[in-house]
């Protein structure tokens, strides 16, 4: 059985570019991104998908792999993977950011916990929505869809395609919605926490031998658990939907519309 330098360079395509798409959202997607998930299980995840998808994938151009061109393509590749789990983690952000709201609003900004999802310091507020939001992801099988829409992608936005200025404009202005939907989260806790403090502010300027400010931590700590306890329902609802809207953005860039 004899096999051309050709050939063996096009099968190492066929399995190379497939593996860098994929590889890259496993770096990037929300759950298999975290640290506390061993850099192992992904490239092991990533080279078996990439095998199995490998018979199904179209024709790629006829373009080396080790030339300027070829490189290309691989970045193009790592950025369609990038941005494919990057716009679930906007969604995850925007809970961060609702939890960060709650919690300097209750008075417990100083009270921080590493998040495993970026390794970085957020309040404990955040980190139970976090873990809310991330169980119910996996309980509508988010991550499976995320992985089934970028093996479809394979058909819909072939090896050698790119992003169009409208589809980065659109991710640009997609990220607004970390702050709005943030705000959305958090809003009835904030307000009613504000309220609550605006009436302290007015009973300690009217008796300042009261020193309210002493036992309006304790009041506020209890009020706002006491509002998350009552709201988190509501989050839960509208956290769906937040999935659905990243969804449809990425079928939209993915060209799977």
């Amino acid at each position: 059985m004899n096999f051309t330098e050709a050939q063996l360079l096009n099968t190492m395509a066929m399995l190379t570019f497939p593996l860098m798409r994929i590889s890259a959202m496993f770096v990037s997607m929300p759950v298999l991104s975290v640290h506390a998930m061993p850099a192992r299980i992904r490239v092991i995840l990533s080279g078996v998908i990439s095998f199995l998808i490998m018979p199904l994938l179209p024709p790629l151009p006829q373009i080396e792999m080790m030339n300027y061109a070829g490189f290309m393509i691989g970045i193009q590749q790592v950025a369609i993977g990038l941005t494919t789990g990057f716009i679930l983690q906007m969604v995850f952000a925007a809970i961060i950011f609702a939890g960060q709201g709650i919690a300097y609003g209750m008075g417990l900004g100083f009270a921080s916990m590493v998040d495993p999802q970026n390794g970085q310091q957020v309040p404990v507020i955040s980190q139970l929505y976090m873990i809310s939001a991330t169980l119910l992801f996996l309980s509508l099988d988010g991550h499976l869809l995320l992985i089934k829409l970028l093996v479809d992608s394979f058909i819909s936005l072939p090896i050698g395609q790119i992003f169009d200025l409208n589809d980065v404009w659109s991710i640009l202005s997609w990220s607004s919605r970390i702050f709005s939907d943030g705000l959305l989260l958090s809003m009835p806790v904030i307000i009613s926490l504000l309220l609550v403090n605006v009436v302290f502010g007015v009973a300690s300027k009217s008796a300042p031998q009261l020193q309210i400010f002493s036992v309006g931590f304790p009041i506020t700590l209890m009020l706002g658990i006491l509002l998350m306890w009552a709201t988190l329902p509501d989050i839960l609802e509208l956290l769906p939907n937040m999935f659905n809207d990243a969804f449809d953005l990425l079928k939209q860039l993915l060209r799977l519309t």
